[in-house]
Order: C-alpha cells, then structure tokens, then sequence
C-alpha cells in the first residue's frame, strides 16, 4: 500500500517546531536535526521547503505577525479595548514577542527579511490612527506611528519579560488586573481618548 504524503500538514507540523524551537534558542541556536525530530520530518524535507534556516525562521516570523494581525485588527477609537486584545494575544502567544527580540538581537537595525511586507503591514496601523486623528477621535499632538510604536510597547512589554513584570509588579491576579488597567489608562492618555487632553 503506497504512503499519503500531506505536504500542508508536513509544512504545519515543521512551523509548529520551528516556532517553538526558534522562540526557545534564537537563529543562530536553533537546530534544524531538533525541529525536524519535533515535526517528524527529515531534514532534507525542510531544506527543500524553506531553504537555509535564516529563511526558516524569517517565515515563521512573518506568519506568527500574520496571525497577530489578523486576530487583532487596529481599532484607533477604541484603545481600550485594542490593548485588552493585544495583552490578551501576547499572554496566550508568548512565542511571538520572543522572535521580536530574537530578531532584533540578530539583525539590530539592518535591514530584515519581509521587511516590505512588514512596513505595509505597519503602514495599515499607522493610517487608522491617522484616520482617526482626522476624524478628531485621536489626540493629533503624538504622530500616528509613534501612538502605534507606544502601544504596541506597553501592551507587549509584559509578556516579552515577564521577570521584571514579576519583580516589579507581582503576579498576582490582582497585579495583573492593575497593570492591565494601568496600561488602558496611558493608552487613553496617549490617545486623548481620557476627555483631558485637547485634539
């Protein structure tokens, strides 16, 4: 009886361990004989489907920032809830944050894989707050990029270093409620959406 080979589900088991292994040990630790064993595949497999292990981890890279994306869609008018979604999206998805910085300690500001798609796809968040700043929703005193770069910072930062979280702010439910609050409220703040701030 002839073997099925399911090439979508070869290629979704290898991002599977190449996201886990990429996250735990960076470019240059990851192995590809560990992620090959993870998704049971060899290793040729993974060479003929996504070349070097750069390529690789630039893939992975780019579809876990898809799905964060997809999942959190911008909402300018609503910071809130906005940085409710992304706190929530960073908690569950861990492995996200830790390629951000893996990336950033391998490429410092040279230029990246993806790096096109990836400023079209911050271009998208930086025009709804621009929208929203036209439409006098949005305080217009902060560009729009820099709202973007600032939430995005205080919404992920808990999760990208969870230590100091840990340290300085507890870990108890009761802390992370307080911080969550408290992160609501600089976005409001950054936003003018508090009623403080003139638009």
């Amino acid at each position: 009886m002839a073997v099925v080979r399911d090439p979508e589900a070869t290629k979704a088991r290898i991002f599977a361990a190449a996201t886990a292994e990429f996250a735990a040990h960076g470019i240059a630790g990851a192995r590809i004989d560990r992620i090959a064993r993870e998704a049971k595949a060899n290793k040729q497999l993974i060479y003929a489907y996504f070349g070097d292990k750069a390529e690789l981890f630039a893939q992975v890279l780019q579809r876990a920032l898809l799905d964060l994306a997809v999942a959190n869609p911008v909402d300018a008018d609503d910071p809130d809830g906005y940085v409710d979604r992304l706190m929530e999206y960073h908690r569950s998805h861990p492995e996200l944050l830790r390629l951000l910085l893996w990336e950033g300690l391998e490429y410092g500001t040279a230029e990246i894989p993806y790096e096109s798609e990836r400023q079209a796809n911050y271009k998208a968040k930086t025009d709804a707050f621009a929208a929203a700043q036209e439409k006098g929703t949005v305080d217009r005193r902060l560009p729009p990029q820099d709202l973007v770069f600032m939430i995005s910072a205080l919404a992920g930062w808990p999760s990208a270093v969870p230590q100091f979280r840990r340290l300085l702010v507890g870990e108890t439910d009761a802390d992370a409620a307080r911080l969550r609050e408290s992160v609501r409220t600089a976005a409001r703040r950054l936003t003018g959406r508090d009623g403080d701030a003139p638009r």
